[in-house]
């Protein structure tokens, strides 16, 4: 075999494995573990959230977050077409919806505009996937951490608005609130379809606010 022919092969086989490492997640659910460092006077709200999970669900263009802790639970249900969403709140036996047209969308999430994601050059291996460490910043000075895998390519990259330009599926990453410091790791990935009822808005058992007038309060 001329020396050409084994290099087009070769070439050929490394493009193959490199495109079948790569999967596809155009529908599916994503589970994020988060645990909370906290200062020394604010135990009792790191020890509520602690152990609190993020699950995500992926379906076309539509998409659900829910945050479950001893707190309560928190939905965020977001359509990528039509830019609209709605918040749902289950807190102490309260239920509130928040309805946010894609104007409003925009408005909530002008913080992540023009954020940025700079490789530090470091790796890690984070449940499985192979990863690559970032520092992110936002316009407004303030950085996270983030450690991503271009392992998964996400279809829907519009479910989060902070991780919308970021080359990759966020593995694991870390946010400060206050004294507290949060950090999410991906638990769990499936590729299993999701039910359409998952995207589906309430009709009732919500106290309806829109945006704006969550704002006004």
């Amino acid at each position: 075999m001329k020396l050409y022919s084994i290099v087009c092969l070769l070439a050929f086989a490394f493009l193959s494995s490199s495109l079948t490492a790569q999967k596809t997640l155009s529908e599916g659910t994503l589970v994020y573990n988060m645990s909370v460092e906290t200062g020394a006077g604010e135990p009792k709200m790191a020890d509520m959230l602690d152990g609190a999970t993020t699950t995500i669900y992926l379906k076309g263009n539509d998409s659900r977050s829910e945050l479950v802790s001893s707190l309560g639970r928190e939905a965020t249900i977001y359509n990528a077409t039509t830019g609209k969403g709605v918040i749902l709140k289950d807190y102490s036996g309260q239920k509130l919806m928040i309805t946010l047209s894609a104007k409003d969308w925009e408005e909530n999430n002008k913080k992540y505009l023009g954020i940025t994601f700079d490789n530090t050059g470091e790796t890690a291996t984070i449940s499985g996937f192979n990863c690559k460490k970032a520092i992110a910043k936002l316009k407004n000075g303030t950085t996270f951490t983030v450690y991503y895998t271009t392992d998964v390519n996400l279809v829907n990259k519009s479910y989060d608005a902070q991780f919308k330009t970021l080359p990759g599926l966020p593995v694991q990453y870390e946010m400060a609130s206050g004294k507290m410091k949060f950090k999410f790791t991906l638990a769990s990935i499936s590729y299993n379809s999701v039910p359409a009822t998952k995207f589906e808005i309430p009709t009732s058992g919500y106290r309806v606010l829109t945006y704006q007038e969550t704002k006004a309060k």
